[in-house]
């Protein structure tokens, strides 16, 4: 006797076989992946390091791709008239055709303003803090970098602009975040429909880089010394048949707006005198989530794929007793920065606060005072200054409620004649016959850094 199949059941059965088949889940564009992903602040900051990304280029077949901070709208020209942002629109195509010398297409410009000073926490305010790390953030998980180079985040003598710091702390933060689904979710959500143009959200995966590196322009490098890489510029390009010296010298001479950058390769091609090109150049080690040693190469432990999410440490506060007084500003910042963000060689490389300035200019250094005590207080702040420089503000008595701040900016200025040098300055507070703090600085008078 012949079964006859439920009509429900042989419905569903048709049903079924009427299902299409999805295609394959879509994959990150391969246009966009990085190897290298370079984090700078102006047209001409990634000349630091163009002897060893030629060299990663040419030799090892890396991927590299760039990101600026600014249109570097605030600076000089030394070739036009144009100033403000017609500048930056020169700066960005120079900057574009320095580094499609040698091949580098993907490019992208955070469009912060170009802010000449020395106090990274202005920079940051400018450059529009929250929304630079969005892009900054986007751009790691649309480039899949493995490895990322950066200015170094540290307030040091010689590293004259504080933008340079802005775009470290910013690669930092980003370097720390593009791994977490939850941070800027609305980038990693997938689109309800990717070939429908009415799209919100974006469709990228979150991205976990493997290793930072930083590199910095200080007026000296000593510290720099056994903390990561250095990487001589010296052989020829394979396929190019060119020294890497003059690659460098030719990717420099793009950016002829720039005097001490653009014209000086340009000399440099001019007479084929490329010793300055060939200064090693010294790498930083911020952090590795694959493992390595501190001096090995930058890919040392990198292996191709995705790696877990690796939150870094929360941020608690130091806790305080009695009455004390801190440095402030950048200073202050940095040393929590460096501790929620894993950066253990960065407390260290210093022995003590250093800046850099002018003849005629003034010192600013903001002081903290802590009052974590039941009882109000009185705190007065004086400073011990070389021979010549003056007391501008500062010097004064200040009363600091329980449990709470006063934060102080004591300004002194150094001397109209004063000579090329360092510096010793102190600053001493005293709550009655108690000292409850010192502050110093070693100053170095130079000419040719921006105002502090």
């Amino acid at each position: 006797m012949r079964r006859i199949l439920p009509a429900l059941l042989v419905s569903s059965l048709i049903a079924w076989s009427a299902i299409p088949t999805a295609p394959p889940a879509p994959k990150p564009d391969e246009r966009f992946k990085a190897d290298i992903l370079v984090v700078v602040a102006h047209p001409d900051d990634e000349t630091m390091v163009t002897g060893y990304l030629a060299r990663e280029i040419y030799e090892q077949h890396k991927r590299v791709a760039v990101i600026y901070g600014t249109r570097g709208n605030g600076g000089g020209n030394a070739v036009g008239n144009e100033q403000a942002a017609a500048l930056g629109a020169e700066r960005e195509i120079e900057a574009r055709r320095a580094l499609a010398s040698l091949g580098i297409m993907n490019v992208w410009f955070l469009g912060g303003p170009d802010t000449p000073g020395q106090d990274v926490l202005r920079s940051l305010e400018t450059w529009s803090h929250g929304a630079a790390l969005d892009q900054a953030v986007r751009l790691i998980r649309l480039t899949r970098p493995e490895v990322i180079l950066s200015w170094l985040p540290l307030y040091v003598s010689g590293e004259n602009h504080a933008d340079h710091q802005a775009a470290g702390v910013i690669a930092t933060e980003a370097f720390d975040m593009a791994g977490d689904p939850t941070a800027f979710p609305e980038q990693v959500a997938a689109p309800r429909d990717a070939n429908n143009i009415y799209n919100l959200t974006e469709g990228l995966q979150p991205w976990q880089p493997k290793k930072l590196y930083y590199f910095s322009d200080a007026s000296h490098t000593e510290f720099e010394n056994g903390k990561g890489p250095q990487y001589k510029v010296e052989g020829v390009a394979p396929g190019r048949n060119v020294p890497y010296d003059r690659l460098s010298a030719e990717e420099m001479s793009a950016h002829l707006t720039q005097g001490d950058t653009g014209q000086v390769a340009k000399e440099a091609l001019d007479k084929g005198d490329f010793k300055w090109f060939r200064e090693p150049e010294k790498l930083v080690l911020g952090k590795s989530l694959v493992g390595g040693t501190i001096t090995g190469d930058i890919f040392e432990g990198v292996e191709p794929g995705r790696i877990a999410f690796a939150p870094p440490t929360p941020w608690k506060p130091v806790a305080r007793t009695g009455v004390s007084t801190e440095l402030g500003g950048p200073w202050a910042f940095y040393h929590d920065f460096w501790r929620v963000h894993d950066l253990k060689q960065l407390p260290g490389l210093l022995s003590g606060n250093e800046v850099l300035l002018g003849a005629d200019e003034d010192l600013n250094v903001p002081i903290l005072i802590h009052n974590d005590t039941g009882a109000p207080v009185s705190v007065t702040l004086t400073s011990t200054l070389p021979r010549g420089w003056k007391e501008r503000r500062g010097m004064a008595t200040y009363p600091v409620a329980p449990h709470e701040t006063y934060p102080v900016y004591y300004v002194v200025r150094s001397p109209e004649n004063a000579a090329a040098g360092t510096y010793d300055v102190a600053f001493k507070a005293a709550s009655g016959d108690a000292e409850v703090g010192v502050i110093r600085f070693r100053v170095t008078i130079a000419s040719g850094g921006l105002p502090q």
